[in-house]
């Protein structure tokens, strides 16, 4: 039997789009591949994940009339696997659920329901569906085929707020299934890949049968979806008794971070179904495209021999490799590409400062929708230094994209004349420094009204944690493209964006005065971030064990960080939460990013110092 995955990036509530991509793509599978059976994302006719859109009758017959579509129009002598949300049909719980269907020959051949439904991080999946109460094989070309959505395979993992009593894949097993397939709609971060390999190896090795997992592609909201659906199979290829040598591995990998179309023989060796003796795969792990790489396989000395960054750290020390500097790249891109294009924008703005994180998300808006629909604007006050204002030029310079200078200080100077008897007597201050930035947000928040382009928001993750921003002012955009990207994560990447662009003989793109002056919001004489913050080194990783880990303030001191340090730096994260509450959607690249992946009350006594 030959399968084939169909990598396909729906959109939400997109069900005409939807549905003619699985129609296209399932033609393909069969005229193209000589496929068998095709398979498709988790919820691929409705797009995921669908919220409180589920609330909608409306939105829940449109699956339904979807899958009446696809049994008319699919073509015939290929079974097709769909995920859409159905009706309950169980006595009592939720009204929908979960589903994942094969039509053949213009027939619902076989349904399952996902069973285990998260809650934790971006999932609210409970909060909708009810659980499958079942599990049965699909009996096909002498195959007997187990589906398990997304969730059902990840019960033995170590996931924070996840407990299931249910085993899915077990049953299954138990069953005799020859073949699992795992649609899913898993979001990236750094090292997913690794995560979702070992994962479906223990699987195969356990049952000794190969896993088709078919990962959904693209971006909805902050939630990026790399694909990178793969096959794993033993040496036996799940038909005789399982040798051990060599263990249960990759043999087949769709594209990373765009729409594919992939095919394996389930009948072949495990050489061919690499790739060898079938013309339409592609080898998994291709050495040629740095996001289809395993990140696991990156090796030590690679991600410790980048040069270190400014700050003095290097990507050994941040976990980072050039591999997974690259995949993160593809990542950012991808989110700020189909954020717009999936809101309705065609055109990107920001406030270029002259520093890091602005022209980080300067150079990642032109890869997304290309220079001539990027606009950067340069803001100086009395404050901007003279090095700042000609390295925001430069930059802009290299990109090519539209670049403007609008002083605020002529706007600055009425505002402090109109409140100078208000302020009387008073030192300037905070209400000094942020109403330059506000003023910045509210020119920025006229292009965009003007000329219908979408404001980036330009801070990272270590400024969002500490309250090290504006509100209504460097807060204000559509969408924070490096919002989940540590201070050191950003400037390790800027590094690697250089390197890449050295290597390529352009030179760099990012000037480096940028990386090499201390960061500074330049809304006062001299001013620095390390004024106001740790050095970023420490409070980046303080961070980490803080918001990754869960760790209290002892437990986080007893790995030999200063306790006062580790006491200041949680309570300001508790007490920057209204501000998080009121940023734009983060783009997720990390285990746990601010906004849907951590929903904290407000209003609260900080325990954990």
């Amino acid at each position: 039997m030959r399968v084939s995955i169909a990598q396909i990036n729906s959109t939400i509530g997109g069900f005409s789009g939807n549905l003619d991509k699985i129609l296209t793509f399932a033609t393909r599978a069969k005229e193209e591949k000589q496929a068998d059976l095709v398979l498709f994302p988790e919820l691929a006719v409705c797009g995921y994940p669908p919220m409180d859109l589920l609330d909608q009758d409306n939105f829940v017959e449109l699956n339904a009339l979807s899958i009446h579509t696809l049994q008319r129009e699919l073509p015939r002598g290929i079974a097709v696997g769909v995920g859409y949300v159905g009706r309950n049909p169980y006595a009592g719980g939720k009204a929908l659920v979960n589903e994942y269907g094969i039509i053949l020959d213009g027939k619902l051949a076989f349904e399952q329901l996902k069973t285990l439904l998260p809650t934790y991080d971006v999932f609210d999946e409970a909060r909708n569906f009810e659980r499958a109460q079942s599990w049965s094989a699909f009996e096909y070309q002498g195959e007997r085929i187990g589906i398990a959505i997304c969730e059902d395979v990840w019960r033995e993992t170590a996931t924070p707020g996840a407990y299931y009593v249910d085993d899915p894949v077990r049953a299954l097993l138990n069953q005799g299934i020859s073949l699992l397939c795992v649609p899913s709609a898993s979001p990236y971060y750094a090292g997913k890949l690794r995560a979702r390999k070992a994962l479906a190896e223990r699987i195969s090795r356990r049952g000794d049968v190969p896993i088709v997992y078919i990962n959904a592609v693209g971006a909805n909201d902050s939630i990026i979806f790399d694909g990178r659906s793969f096959i794993v199979a033993p040496a036996s290829g799940g038909k005789g008794a399982y040798t051990g040598d060599p263990e249960p591995a990759i043999r087949l990998m769709a594209r990373g971070f765009e729409e594919d179309l992939i095919v394996w023989d389930r009948d072949a060796s495990p050489q061919d179904a690499a790739g060898e003796q079938v013309p339409s795969a592609r080898p998994a792990l291709s050495q040629d495209d740095p996001a289809e790489k395993d990140p696991c396989e990156a090796s030590s000395l690679e991600a410790s021999s980048l040069e270190t960054s400014s700050l003095g750290v290097g990507l050994s020390q941040m976990g980072l490799s050039r591999t997974e500097l690259d995949t993160l790249e593809k990542a950012l891109v991808l989110g700020i590409r189909e954020y717009m294009e999936k809101c309705g924008f065609s055109r990107a703005h920001l406030g270029l400062s002259g520093g890091i994180d602005s022209a980080l998300v300067a150079c990642l808006a032109v890869q997304a929708v290309g220079k001539d629909k990027v606009a950067a604007f340069s803001m100086p006050s009395r404050f901007s230094s003279q090095g700042s204002k000609d390295d925001a030029a430069d930059l802009a310079r290299n990109l090519g994209c539209v670049y403007s200078a609008l002083p605020i200080e002529p706007v600055f100077t009425s505002f402090l004349d109109t409140l100078k008897d208000t302020f009387e007597g008073r030192p300037f201050d905070l209400a000094e420094e942020n109403l330059q930035a506000r003023i910045r947000g509210t020119l920025m928040m006229a292009y965009s009204n003007k000329f219908g382009s979408m404001l980036l928001s330009t801070g990272n993750k270590s400024e969002l944690a500490m309250g090290y921003c504006t509100l209504y002012g460097d807060m204000c955009g559509a969408l924070s493209p490096i919002g989940d990207l540590f201070k050191t994560e950003v400037f390790a990447l800027c590094r690697r964006i250089n390197e890449k662009s050295s290597a390529a003989g352009r030179g760099n793109v990012i000037p480096e005065a940028i990386l090499i002056k201390p960061p500074s919001a330049e809304l006062r004489p001299n001013q620095k971030d390390q004024d106001s913050l740790p050095p970023y080194e420490d409070l980046d990783r303080i961070l980490k064990l803080y918001l990754f880990e869960n760790l209290s303030k002892h437990e986080i001191a007893e790995q030999g960080w200063d306790a006062g340090l580790v006491g200041r730096i949680i309570k300001t994260v508790a007490r920057s939460e209204f501000k998080r509450r009121q940023a734009p959607p983060v783009l997720k690249v990390s285990p746990r990013a601010f906004g849907m992946g951590r929903r904290m009350p407000i209003a609260r006594v900080i325990h954990e110092v």
